[in-house]
């Protein structure tokens, strides 16, 4: 199976930032500037961005790691494991993921269509990876907790800032690529 590289991640990841810019400055009243900075100081949105990444990224390892023959941790290590997640990849990946989506879905869109049209957005982006045309129990619950996670962020980006939630997303990304490179060698994926 061939693997998904670092760079057209990365190049995805850019190309999903730049649309979000392109978003911000044409359709957003306000300026990019204002955009970038609202919400709490940076150092708050620092500290609570990372507590909230270790939180969430630590009861995802816990739940994976205790149940690694569930059926939604079966795809998710399938779907995940056709990244190229060798050396610091997982953290390159994670910081790109992190940064492009919550520019474009939050800082971008959210404002626009709302958390539900953004967060639901949000989701249909991440139904290839997730396997939801599938309709099954494992579907439904993936499908659901990438829902709630997109609506959190997205009150998390109201109510905290916009650096917060790249931050959680960041750390919930690089703890559930580890996750999956773990489980992946396991099967000799």
């Amino acid at each position: 199976m061939e693997k998904y590289s670092l760079r057209s991640q990365l190049f995805s990841c850019a190309t999903l930032a730049a649309l979000g810019l392109v978003i911000i400055h044409f359709a957003h009243p306000q300026p990019l500037a204002q955009v970038l900075l609202a919400g709490m100081p940076w150092l708050d949105q620092l500290a609570l961005g990372a507590a909230l990444g270790l939180a969430i990224g630590l009861v995802s390892a816990v739940s994976s790691l205790r149940q690694p023959s569930a059926e939604a941790v079966q795809r998710t290590t399938a779907s995940y494991a056709r990244l190229d997640l060798s050396g610091w990849n997982p953290a390159w990946i994670s910081l790109g993921a992190g940064i492009s989506e919550e520019l474009l879905f939050r800082a971008a869109l959210q404002p626009l269509i709302g958390i539900w049209g953004a967060s639901l957005l949000f989701l249909l982006a991440h139904a290839r990876a997730y396997e939801f045309h599938r309709i099954d129990r494992a579907a439904l619950l993936q499908a659901s907790g990438v829902l709630g996670m997109a609506l959190a962020f997205g009150l998390g980006f109201e109510y905290i800032g916009l650096l917060a939630m790249m931050v959680a997303h960041t750390i919930i990304d690089i703890v559930g690529l580890l996750i999956v490179r773990r489980l992946a060698a396991r099967q000799g994926r």
